[in-house]
């Protein structure tokens, strides 16, 4: 009989516990909270974005293209006789 009443007293916590964080979640307080603070972030990024320095494009002339004169002969590998060499 303890058990039972222990059980249902728990189902009964668990119950509450949800019902008063799904009342708190779905209000309008948190609702306003929530809204103003989400346009606060974006009037600090906005005020961020606005003193950030820009740098100028220094990167046209870092390639520097170069002929290759010296080739060297690579040996070509032929699959099938690769296989056969290993048999």
């Amino acid at each position: 009989m303890i058990k039972e009443i222990k059980y249902l007293l728990f189902i009964i916590i668990i119950l509450v516990f949800i019902f008063f964080t799904g009342k708190y979640y779905f209000s309008d307080a948190n609702k306003k909270k929530s809204y103003r603070s989400l346009i606060n972030i974006d009037k600090k990024i906005n005020l961020f974005s606005q003193s950030l320095p820009i740098l100028e494009n220094d990167t046209q002339t870092i390639i520097e293209y170069v002929k290759n004169t010296k080739t060297k002969k690579k040996k070509k590998y032929y699959f099938w006789e690769l296989i056969d060499k290993n048999d």
